[in-house]
């Protein structure tokens, strides 16, 4: 019997190859794309889920209940760990971590890497399994290092790493280490990433920051046992809080702050690492917001719903052809749930097709969709059991609802009715019109959001940043030369260069160059009993000119002054406002009570010195006379881009030959500020061209079913005298009131979640209602020519065969 039904089949859906043909693409295309985004959305979702007990691993933030504005920070200060592990037996483990890079030097090799600092704890905390060494000794000793996989190859090729001495850092930095242990490979979907590990009392400011409370510098992390959860941890942290943070908790009491719905001014808390990939406030993190991975989620679902209601609707347009065919097969016995698994087997066949048709396609589209949306997406993640089972599951869904209804209409005709040629097509009802309106509903959420999407990008793209971004070339040093003699020997090759017009060195990249990498650093202490946080920006002389960044007070760092190198700094009016100073220029102030006092000199601007989306924060620049700066730049004339920097990579190899020159455009490194929201609208204009394609689709049948429907009412009207355009505006009528229906309920919908999606941004747009405009007349536009494409052709009908039609 089902050998029977299979064939049947095959043989109905090769004498309608145009139909099938259809519903193939449509849902190979919907399957195709469905694949891709839920790929991607699984990839955020299951960021670090690799790592064992990962539900009672957490990073700890501070929370300030200041009374101008709450605040989170996860900086921590270096003797915080040590106190933690010691007065807390719940937990299991815990470690600092602080970001670097480091040059290697292995006979006589040289290699830029990156370097982690953490406590022995570590190893314990994380899953990064151990392929060579001891896990529980590894970060024992100050001298060891743990490199990854990849590093170890990098490095020793085939030799066995372990027990090999390298030599780290430059000049009076150099330390050597012995190689303790391997680690495999962090996975694509890990916060953490590294090349090496070592000890955190090898940072080089160790010895000076180890016993301070008010210098905030790092990350931790920390495991409980199992038998204690967050809530109750956070509760025993308060006593600790108020032991050695009491100066916070008083300044904020002085200052009004009133304490939160937990009850508290100043409080150590935990965020769970599954939270961390997410959250930008706490960790900074760069990831794909939460609300863009459900985003993706939904638009997939949208997909699919599109796809499957062309599926139904293109099924019910042929019913009317099948009818006479239905009459038959009753006729000689056929029963009615013969007949319904007959025509769902044939939606079977389709639905197979597709689906198989769509894995096949996202296959070989894959590299191009990896290259496109900057994704690092594979296969193998939907080969697991559980995500196979799922893939069934939306398949055998697919394959009920949409063949199903088609399926048990068909199996309802009336077979004496249906062999009298009396059968006819019941007027649309409430499903099919709640189909139409679904399909428009869904493109239209889609056009609109796309729409803004791009707006807000192009704001975000064109908003002042505080700096002259554009003539600017950013140049990573690396970690195979002093950057200070690089940076002096690009001055004296390059002085009195008409197309130079300013070179400088920072501590921080603007954007992201082609080294990929930036770095922060944080300073937190008290003024005037207010808790002050400000980005700590070591810069070079010309800074301010080389970036066009205006003054508007005091005076640059200057080599006549001696003393801008020990304690001189230049601040941005944010910074003056926290520090609740106007007229800043001469004042000192003091970041821990054991150092320096610092004398304010100059106040510019405020400008992004790490993202176009959030707030300017507090920026405190100074000099420095030792310290290293990763990063020069470099002011070109626009009349000599290309040439410029042509010549600074020649200049580079003469000043700096072991080094790779790595110079780019400071205005491109800056796009990498909103390419969330690049990718973001890239997905969404992906989306809302499929879903039109398909939603047109679906239109196309209903016109079909509709025009079937009135034959004999076309060939009457044209008898009588109706033109093409009456005859294409009385077909087109109901379909541009559903439409209109869909634009109704799609516009409100889209400006309410899009909103939303905007207010996480200080510098928004405004929505525009012209935008629901454009899309209101473009989806009718769009349903019109759709519908009138089959409208003109039965127009053109001979009105006497339509009026035989019936």
């Amino acid at each position: 019997m089902f050998r029977n039904y299979f064939k049947i089949a095959v043989r109905n859906l090769w004498k309608n190859k145009g139909y099938a043909f259809i519903n193939i693409v449509g849902l190979s295309v919907a399957f195709c794309v469905s694949v891709f985004l839920f790929l991607t959305a699984y990839f955020q979702l299951t960021f670090d889920d690799f790592h064992v007990d990962r539900d009672r691993i957490f990073q700890t933030y501070f929370f300030s209940n200041d009374p101008e504005k709450a605040g989170k920070t996860a900086n921590m200060p270096l003797p915080l760990t040590p106190a933690l592990k010691s007065e807390f037996p719940e937990i299991e483990g815990i470690t600092r971590f602080v970001n670097g890079s480091e040059v290697v030097e292995y006979k006589g090799k040289f290699f830029d890497k990156n370097i982690k600092f953490a406590d022995a704890d570590f190893l314990k905390i994380f899953t990064f399994p151990l392929l060579k060494g001891n896990k529980e000794i590894a970060l024992n000793d100050l001298s060891s290092i743990v490199l990854s996989e990849n590093t170890a190859k990098d490095i020793f090729g085939t030799e066995d790493p372990i027990g090999k001495q390298l030599q780290l850092g430059l000049d009076e930095n150099r330390k050597q280490y012995i190689v303790t242990g391997v680690l495999k490979d962090f996975p694509e979907n890990s916060t953490i990433k590294f090349d090496m590990f070592t000890r955190t009392e090898n940072l080089g400011n160790y010895a000076n920051e180890k016993d301070h409370w008010d210098s905030y510098s790092h990350n931790v992390y920390l495991k409980l046992s199992p038998k204690t959860d967050k809530a109750t941890f956070e509760k025993r942290l308060k006593p600790f809080v108020q032991k050695y943070f009491a100066n916070n908790v008083a300044s904020l009491k002085k200052r009004g702050a009133k304490p939160d719905e937990k009850g508290d001014l100043y409080a150590l808390r935990l965020q769970n690492l599954a939270n961390v990939h997410f959250d930008t406030e706490v960790s900074g993190s760069s990831g794909a917001p939460i609300a863009l991975v459900y985003a993706l989620m939904g638009i997939a679902i949208f997909i699919l719903m599109i796809a499957c209601i062309n599926f139904i609707n293109l099924n019910v347009a042929r019913s009317f052809i099948r009818a006479r065919e239905v009459g038959v097969r009753k006729s000689m016995g056929a029963l009615k749930n013969q007949l319904f698994f007959q025509i769902w087997g044939e939606a079977a066949v389709i639905c197979f097709l597709g689906f198989l048709s769509g894995v096949i396609l996202a296959m070989l589209l894959l590299p191009t969709f990896n290259a496109t949306f900057q994704s690092k997406l594979t296969l193998s993640y939907i080969l697991q059991p559980d995500k196979v089972a799922l893939l069934l599951g939306v398949f055998v869904l697919v394959t009920f609802f949409a063949g199903g209804y088609p399926a048990w209409q068909m199996s309802k005709f009336n077979a004496v009715e249906v062999l009298k040629g009396k059968v006819t097509m019941k007027k649309p009802g409430f499903l099919r019109n709640s189909l139409i309106i679904a399909q428009f509903t869904l493109s239209g959420l889609l056009i609109c959001s796309t729409i803004i999407a791009v707006q807000q990008v192009e704001h975000l793209r064109n908003q002042p940043l505080g700096f002259q971004k554009e003539q600017v070339i950013s140049i990573p040093v690396g970690n195979k030369v002093n950057s200070r003699q690089a940076l002096q020997r690009m001055r004296n090759k390059l002085e009195g260069d008409p197309g130079i017009l300013g070179i400088t060195g920072s501590g921080v990249n603007l954007g992201f160059g082609l080294d990929r990498s930036t770095s922060r650093s944080v300073i937190g202490f008290t003024f005037k009993e207010k808790e002050i946080s400000t980005d700590w920006l070591q810069v070079d002389y010309d800074y301010l000119k080389t970036l066009n960044i205006k003054l508007l007070s005091g005076r640059e760092f200057n080599p006549s002054y001696p003393s801008d190198t020990l304690d001189r700094v230049i601040i941005t009016e944010s910074m003056a406002k926290m520090i609740g100073e106007k007229d800043p220029v001469g004042k000192f102030f003091q970041t821990d009570s054991a150092g320096v006092k610092h004398q304010i000199i100059g106040l510019v601007p405020d400008f992004n010195l790490y993202s176009s989306k959030a707030e300017k924060k507090p920026i405190t620049m100074y000099l420095s006379g030792s310290g290293g700066l990763p990063y020069i730049f470099v002011r070109v004339t626009p009349q000599s881009l290309k040439i410029s920097m042509d010549k600074l990579k020649a200049v580079w190899e003469e000043v700096a030959p072991e080094s790779e020159f790595k110079g780019s455009f400071v205005d491109e490194n800056t796009n990498s500020w909103y390419k969330e929201e690049e990718r973001l609208s890239q997905v969404f204009s992906l989306a809302s061209g499929i879903a039109i394609i398909l939603s047109c689709l679906g239109l196309f049948a209903v016109a079909l079913i509709v025009i079937e429907q009135r034959t004999k009412e076309i060939g009457v009207r044209k008898v009588l005298g109706a033109s093409i355009a009456n005859l294409v505006f009385v077909l087109s009528q109901d379909f541009v009131k559903l439409v209109l229906v869909a634009i109704l309920i799609s516009s409100p919908l889209a400006w309410f979640l899009m909103q939303k999606w905007l207010d996480n941004y200080p510098y928004r747009i405004e929505i525009s209602p012209l935008v629901f405009v454009i899309v209101g007349v473009g989806a009718i536009l769009v349903a019109v020519v759709t519908v009138s494409f089959q409208s003109i052709k039965a127009a053109l009908m001979n009105p006497v065969k339509s009026l035989k039609s019936e």
